[in-house]
């Protein structure tokens, strides 16, 4: 009987330990579990005909390079990539500014998305009225790009001249002036600038 007794009490440890050892792995696949994506978007500013569905999930993916690019772009411009004398842990430091990665369909749409934001836009530089700095009124982009269904929940960033829209697939973003209108096609920002648009870059640091 006295034998029994420390068999008995290794059993329970054995248990203990293993039943420990069950409810850690639990909290580490807890925790390895991905982050939800951002809520997918009404679409907007898109070509007769054009599915009026949401977009892929694939459209959420991040891409491995901060922005930069200028013109018609494709959400990355490789910046540091294979450059070899970039800081170290120069990715980890910019992530917040990386952009959602587009597939050729995404961009397609994207481009196509531009054009018709465009033409709008050069219906307000015709009407011209701009002022300090060639700027246009707010309000005159904000209903230009009303008139192609985009609104608040589009994320309609407007100031000094720039503009970016979330059409529910990718991002058309530019400069309007008296003198300028450009657009350039992108990924949503992973981090976007606080209080604007998902398609507005953050210019703070980490």
């Amino acid at each position: 009987m006295l034998i029994g007794r420390p068999v008995t009490a290794i059993a329970l440890l054995t248990l203990a330990l293993t039943a420990c050892g069950t409810q850690q792995g639990g909290l580490q696949a807890q925790s390895a579990s991905p982050r939800p994506s951002f809520a997918p978007r009404p679409k907007c500013a898109q070509p007769a005909g054009a599915p009026t569905g949401l977009p892929s999930p694939a459209a959420s993916s991040a891409s491995s390079a901060p922005s930069g690019s200028s013109g018609t772009g494709t959400g990355t411009d490789g910046r540091r990539e294979g450059a070899g004398d970039g800081a170290p842990h120069y990715a980890e430091n910019h992530a917040y500014r990386m952009r959602a990665s587009l597939t050729a369909e995404q961009q397609a749409s994207g481009a196509a998305s531009a054009e018709l934001v465009r033409a709008e836009l050069e219906k307000v530089r015709a009407k011209g009225g701009s002022g300090e700095y060639g700027s246009f009124a707010q309000e005159r982009i904000a209903a230009a790009l009303a008139r192609l269904g985009c609104g608040e929940e589009h994320g309609v960033f407007i100031s000094n001249g720039h503009y970016s829209v979330h059409t529910g697939v990718v991002c058309v973003s530019g400069r309007v002036t008296k003198d300028e209108l450009t657009t350039e096609v992108h990924g949503a920002y992973v981090e976007p600038q606080p209080g604007t648009g998902p398609c507005v870059e953050n210019r703070g640091g980490h």
